[in-house]
């Protein structure tokens, strides 16, 4: 998620990005160093020992985003995905003179979020209103910013919310501006989010490089499959399936609405809907796993097993069915 977003960064000529992590930064950065070569932009990483909210880590890493040029800079939630037009929010923010910009996505049921009310023709931001009761408008935050870098004189370093008090705060001195995202949007936090955000990030991809895409008579609808993974005789894929590297998909397997990741074997006559299968994980011949179950890192569902939802943590053997949704520690 956290590198399709550094990819459309460096492709609007962003040379920097800073990663606020608080737990196992580690990980994420050993993770990135490879794509800080291949993409030619500099990754670093700032630590919270103390989880600072959604606005202070901006005050930690102040020296990171301040430089001479006075340049604007970009912070983005990295649970969201969407088609990123970062250079239609660059014209747009240099046009209003303002000193925030965010990006605000229209939703059927405003209640259940924070809603930006703002000025139609201007963009202008007057308030926010967390799950209205009543209709007072129907976007939303996004959770992606342009901000000058004298917003980060409003933030100290402490547990702050970006949200809910440094943008009002810049609203109510009418120096926020919201501009409407065109293209999907989706917060991925969840898994069934995050299998939503899969539909509408392959329907994207149909729509802007459908050579990405898979074909064959084997597949249905949108399909993507990492150039490694190998795919058996008389399976039928799709629609809404990512298949990452080094995967095996034996014979006669079904997949709908999954996504499969890096090293998993299914073996032949498993059927898997809506789920996600953690890296290097097995599934046995003719085993069925379906309605939202994810399988963690190094899970290995035996012969004929039915999984019906619910979450295994990694380095499990299933071995029994798995009935009704749980999880299995």
């Amino acid at each position: 998620m956290i590198l399709h977003q550094i990819e459309a960064l460096k492709a609007i000529g962003v040379t920097e990005v800073v990663l606020a992590i608080n737990y196992q930064p580690e990980v994420m950065l050993n993770f990135l160093k490879d794509f800080e070569t291949k993409l030619g932009i500099k990754i670093s990483c700032s630590q919270e020992t103390e989880p600072l909210g959604t606005a202070g880590p901006l005050a930690l890493a102040r020296d990171k985003l301040i430089d001479d040029s006075g340049e604007p800079f970009f912070v983005l939630n990295s649970d969201v995905i969407s088609e990123y037009p970062l250079n239609q929010m660059i014209a747009f923010h240099k046009s209003h003179g303002g000193e925030a910009s965010i990006m605000v996505t229209k939703v059927d049921e405003p209640s259940k979020y924070g809603v930006v009310v703002m000025e139609e023709s201007t963009g202008q931001v007057e308030k926010f209103v967390e799950k209205p009761k009543v209709f007072v408008g129907n976007k939303i935050n996004a959770g992606i910013y342009l901000l000058n870098p004298s917003v980060l004189d409003r933030i100290e370093l402490k547990p702050t919310s970006i949200e809910k008090e440094t943008f009002p705060k810049i609203a109510s001195e009418k120096l926020l501006y919201a501009m409407v995202l065109p293209g999907f949007w989706m917060d991925i936090g969840q898994p069934k989010d995050y299998i939503t955000g899969l539909r509408l990030y392959l329907d994207s991809l149909r729509r802007n490089r459908p050579s990405k895409l898979a074909t064959g008579s084997h597949i249905v609808g949108n399909v993507l499959v990492h150039e490694s993974a190998k795919i058996g005789e008389g399976c039928l894929i799709g629609p809404d399936v990512a298949i990452g590297p080094g995967c095996v998909v034996e014979s006669g397997v079904r997949l709908s609405r999954c996504t499969v990741m890096r090293g998993v074997r299914i073996k032949k006559h498993a059927c898997i809907s809506s789920s996600i299968i953690g890296w290097h994980s097995t599934v046995g011949q003719w085993a069925r796993v379906e309605n939202m179950t994810i399988l963690g890192e190094d899970v290995h569902v035996c012969d004929e097993v039915y999984s019906n939802g619910g979450v295994v943590l990694p380095h499990k053997e299933i071995k029994a069915s798995i009935l009704k949704p749980e999880i299995v520690m």
